[in-house]
């Protein structure tokens, strides 16, 4: 489920996993893969490298993106989001909530859904001393690393099993190389 972020640039937005079985992010109207973010993340942590682009999509109309909500509870299955709950709906037992480290498993389904509600449109993400961008969408330094620390936990309703994937132990391990620790314990 997505959470409130603060950013520099548009105060509060909304950020994270909206479908369990899927390893699709929003980031307010962008739309990007987990494990391409957190290839980026790393790659952006080479102080050589100042931007990255990352595969994204925009659904710009709120009918487009669909209802989170309203999917969830099945009342409103239009725009993207109701797409993918209608492929996979929202589980009926509270323990089934967890987010799947196999999300991947999706993506080719997760793809053709999305390409028939938005707009592909790279999005590069950046950095300076102080803040790191993910296209239009500004950040603190400790700002981004809540983002990743969100990816780290699964986001709400954290990894099943408390297994998270491959891609996730890859960025963990090679930002701890870089000296960069997130803070996958903290609270949501």
């Amino acid at each position: 489920m997505p959470l409130a972020f603060p950013s520099l640039s548009h105060g509060t937005v909304a950020f994270g996993f909206f479908n369990i079985e899927t390893h699709m992010l929003l980031l307010e109207q962008l739309y990007f893969f987990a494990d391409r973010f957190c290839e980026a993340a790393v790659a952006l942590s080479d102080e050589r490298r100042e931007e990255i682009e990352l595969e994204a999509w925009r659904i710009g109309r709120r009918e487009a993106a669909g209802n989170l909500h309203g999917a969830i509870a099945g009342l409103d299955l239009s725009g993207f989001i109701g797409a993918t709950y209608r492929a996979w709906p929202f589980p009926r037992r509270p323990g089934g909530f967890r987010q799947a480290p196999d999300g991947q498993r999706n993506e080719a389904r997760v793809r053709a859904m999305i390409d028939a509600f938005g707009t592909r449109e790279p999005v590069i993400l950046t950095q300076d001393r102080a803040a790191v961008s993910i296209g239009e969408y500004r950040f603190s330094r400790a700002g981004f690393e809540q983002l990743l620390a969100y990816v780290v936990r699964g986001g709400y309703p954290r990894w099943r099993d408390d297994a998270p994937p491959g891609y996730v132990r890859q960025m963990i391990e090679a930002l701890a190389a870089r000296g960069v620790t997130i803070p996958a314990d903290a609270e949501l």
